[in-house]
């Protein structure tokens, strides 16, 4: 079935499935309804039951542009345009037109009240016809824990597999001013004891602060290759930079490989996969390859597992040449359409020619994010790492045993969707790390920030 004809008769289905279901409509999600009796609304209305979108949003216009807008107005305006849009006969541009007033205006109304289902379907059916499946899928899935009717969450299951199954570019990009008081993530101590015996440090191998400037971006196509069946390429690259270049960190990875659709709610992906990291640490690239798997548990909640193993060779400290490998494990708890809980846990190792090198990973972390209203969202996240080593570290362990690092690290961020430039909003991150150590001038501490931007609906 050609795409265009399948999304109109999506659009179309869910788009009757709420104008005929009063009991979730938008008057029971708390919008207002005085407007009622006002005729142009109720012209509005009409037009829309009776698939006349472009003339709905003609005599909606100039009610949207006033300073004071009506919940319910905002609401049939947003409405109108995304049916509008897929009117035959409407040029590309004006399409376009359409469907970002739709969502201008839903967005509006789910920073006044993030709890609003019925607003949050309309605005994720607007991102699925404009082609931003990313955007889309987000929302949906906050749909599903929304607690819809049967019939809805039906076709939002629809939407969803589609977004899964066609071909699509995703992407981001975006940048932040990064201030870190110990950029290094070096030891304060100023000595160190060898046999009972003080040394001083040199002071340039103390705790250094600054302020970064960091810029990310990345993209991927999916070529559908059969109904089951898409291949992945894509590419991600990142530059840091301080006003010492000891510290400025590139990286730059690659990845090719098969997507198989296993189920209605399970994927895995087998991708090759090259990187390639330039930082005042050694320079090294990497060759190998990973696994991601992901299932869908229930309305609420997915799991993810990725496993990646590549052969790592440094530029000049060929010493620590070897195979490094992780493995991840993911969870996503859709608590309710305003709150999002995860948790995650992994093992890592690295097997460098140098014995010493040699170390093993475990970690835990958890996190959660709130939407509030007046369009302040509010997360915060937290993470253990434990970290050993093979034996051999004299002078820094005293009789030459194994390193045993443990690292705390705590995040909070902030931001307010409300505000936007071109689909982007600022937040501000604040990390707080403890690295403990057994090992003399390996443990530290550092608090970093980002002021960064990223995209918000």
């Amino acid at each position: 079935m050609p795409l265009a004809p399948l999304r109109r008769t999506f659009a179309a289905a869910v788009c009757l499935l709420l104008l005929c279901a009063p009991a979730w409509g938008v008057g029971h999600d708390g919008l207002s309804d005085t407007v009622e009796g006002d005729a142009v609304v109720a012209e509005a209305q009409a037009l829309i039951d009776a698939g006349r979108f472009m003339e709905a949003v003609t005599i909606l216009g100039p009610l949207v542009a006033e300073d004071a807008i009506e919940a319910n107005t905002l609401f049939l305006y947003g409405l109108a345009a995304t049916g509008a849009s897929q009117q035959t006969g409407v040029p590309d541009e004006t399409r376009e037109a359409l469907l970002d007033q739709a969502i201008a205006s839903f967005h509006a109304m789910l920073v006044r009240a993030p709890g609003l289902v019925r607003v949050r379907l309309e605005l994720a059916r607007a991102f699925f016809l404009k082609g931003e499946d990313g955007l889309a899928q987000q929302h949906f899935e906050l749909v599903l824990a929304g607690n819809p009717p049967d019939a809805v969450a039906a076709n939002v299951r629809r939407f969803l597999d589609e977004i899964r199954g066609r071909g699509r570019w995703n992407y981001n990009v975006g940048f932040a001013v990064a201030p870190d008081t110990n950029i290094g993530g070096t030891s304060d101590e100023r000595t160190i004891t060898i046999y009972g015996l003080p040394f001083e440090r040199d002071a340039q191998e103390l705790t250094r602060s600054g302020i970064g400037l960091s810029f990310w971006g990345g993209a991927e196509y999916q070529v559908p290759v059969s109904d089951r069946m898409r291949i992945r390429a894509g590419a991600q690259a990142s530059r840091r930079e301080y006003e010492r270049s000891d510290f400025d960190q590139h990286f730059v990875a690659l990845h090719l490989g098969p997507r198989w659709l296993l189920d209605d709610s399970t994927e895995a992906s087998l991708l090759a996969s090259a990187r390639q990291r330039w930082s005042g640490a050694p320079d090294y690239r990497e060759l190998g390859g990973r696994l991601e798997v992901a299932h869908r548990l229930g309305p609420r909640v997915t799991a993810s597992a990725r496993a990646s193993w590549h052969d790592r060779s440094y530029r000049t400290q060929t010493h620590l040449d070897g195979p490094v490998w992780d493995a991840t494990l993911r969870g996503s708890w859709v608590v309710a359409p305003t709150v999002r809980a995860d948790v995650s846990t992994g093992y890592a190792q690295q097997r460098p020619e140098f014995r010493r090198e040699r170390h093993s990973g475990r970690w835990l972390g958890t996190g959660i994010s709130v939407a509030l209203p007046l369009g302040f969202t509010v997360g915060g996240s937290a993470e253990m790492r434990w970290t050993d080593y093979e034996r051999g570290w004299f002078p820094f362990v005293a009789d030459g045993g194994p390193r045993e690092d443990r690292t705390r690290s705590y995040r909070l961020s902030a931001h307010n969707r409300a505000f936007t430039l071109l689909g982007f909003s600022p937040e501000l991150a604040v990390v707080r790390e403890t690295r403990d150590s057994n090992a003399q001038l390996h443990d530290y501490q550092r608090t970093s920030g980002e002021l960064r931007f990223v995209q918000q609906f």
